[in-house]
């Protein structure tokens, strides 16, 4: 099972402009000249509020941490690192805040997302809940995705729109669990509603093989090569 984090983002007012792109994800070690932070090795520690989990594999990168499968004892989790490192197409401002303040807007708005278990604002750290399933993307990938992920999705729609919120709709964001095949939102960035950038006008071109979608398969292999 892989999570990609945030790979690709709804851009804000300030950049709608801009082309659409996206950052791949990657797992050379790498340490980051502008913030010295570095991407963790499998078996490394890391501490959330004095607290240790032991790294198993990285998850995903996107444009704003690295998200990381994780054991404190017997509980699995999902660890993210905040990272600082530069994005031609997005404009950040305090990334530690805005996951706290996106997670309890839709937490308030009832969005089926990973519980935040907890954050440690010093050191720029998340602790979520893991969600054991599949990515919407890895189905559509493999036509197993079930009629009623759309549904699922839609009945988002439903309580988002009319709280003037839209979320990142790329299928590398959603995960169907394993358990009671409740669709999971497991990103927590949202932004305000823009009609253009809504699942109907942006979002759905990417839950299943359309020429969107098949371009970006291409494009990610190329590239991953």
């Amino acid at each position: 099972m892989l999570i990609f984090g945030s790979l690709f983002s709804i851009p804000s007012a300030a950049t709608k402009t801009l082309p659409f792109k996206t950052k791949l994800l990657y797992s050379i070690i790498h340490i980051h000249p502008n913030n010295n932070q570095k991407e963790y090795n499998h078996m490394e520690q890391l501490e959330v509020n004095g607290k240790s989990y032991q790294i198993l594999k990285l998850l995903g990168k996107g444009k704003g941490g690295y998200s990381y499968l994780a054991k404190d004892g017997s509980q699995t989790v999902v660890v993210k690192q905040i990272h600082h490192e530069p994005c031609d197409y997005y404009q950040f401002g305090d990334k530690m805040a805005a996951e706290l303040r996106d997670y309890d807007r839709l937490h308030k708005i009832g969005i089926p997302m990973p519980k935040l278990l907890d954050a440690d604002v010093s050191n720029e750290r998340l602790v979520k809940e893991y969600i054991d399933g599949k990515t919407v993307y890895e189905m559509v990938l493999d036509d197993t995705l079930p009629a009623d992920c759309i549904g699922q999705v839609k009945k988002m729609c439903g309580v988002l729109y009319p709280a003037n919120t839209n979320i990142d709709y790329f299928p590398t964001n959603f995960i169907l669990q394993k358990e009671d095949s409740t669709l999971y939102y497991v990103d927590y960035e949202c932004n305000d509603y823009m009609e253009e950038w809504n699942f109907e006008n942006w979002g759905v071109k990417y839950w299943s093989k359309t020429p969107e979608f098949l371009e970006y398969v291409k494009n990610h292999i190329d590239n991953a090569q």
